[in-house]
């Protein structure tokens, strides 16, 4: 599973990723895949400077079917433990790929997003 936007000297890193992630962490058992992929989304918006990653896994719960206000809810509990620069920088980025997907209709939940 390699990114076809990789140079050629980096398509190692995609290997990497690909045989310990995806392949030891993501596809063991435990957890459902929409939870698997909300943890994923919310962990990796606290550690900060990863929105690239974050904008793809905002549209990987999307794509499992978790939906806006699931997003919205999930990244606010965190809001505690990541701070206010990292929970607004993970809302924005949710609000744009809602943007682009279409699906940023009213939340039936108070708070941006």
């Amino acid at each position: 599973m390699r990114a076809n936007k990789a140079p050629a000297n980096q398509l190692h890193i995609q290997d990497y990723l690909s045989s310990f992630y995806f392949g030891d962490f993501y596809t063991c058992g435990g957890l459902e895949l929409k939870t698997r992929e909300l943890l994923t989304l919310c962990i990796i918006s606290a550690l900060g400077g990863a929105e690239g990653q974050v904008k793809a896994h905002v549209l990987g719960n999307y794509n499992v079917g978790n939906d806006k206000e699931t997003l919205i809810a999930a990244i606010t509990h965190c809001l505690p433990y990541m701070g206010f620069p990292r929970t607004l920088n993970a809302l924005s980025v949710r609000r744009k790929q809602g943007q682009m997907l279409g699906t940023n209709k009213a939340s039936t939940q108070g708070g941006p997003g």
